[in-house]
């Protein structure tokens, strides 16, 4: 099958690794089963993440309610 996805070899790995990342899967994790480290995945992964801050923020938000708190300074 003709598809110009498989031109590049690793777009499906890409693409795979990328939807991990944006699904919210531990960076950690999403490295291992990448095969990669942490820093190798940010240095290429990290571009995908840029305007998630408003998410970051909500999740943020949550754990200092599910904590009372007790984490801030």
């Amino acid at each position: 099958m003709d598809t110009p996805l498989a031109e590049v070899p690793y777009s499906l790995r890409h693409a795979c690794v990328s939807l991990w990342i944006k699904a919210g899967v531990d960076p950690v994790e999403v490295a291992r089963r990448a095969g990669h480290s942490v820093a190798v995945l940010w240095k290429f992964y990290a571009k995908i993440l840029r305007g998630q801050q408003q998410v970051s923020n909500q999740l943020i938000d949550q754990a200092l309610a599910e904590d009372g708190g007790a984490g801030e300074a």
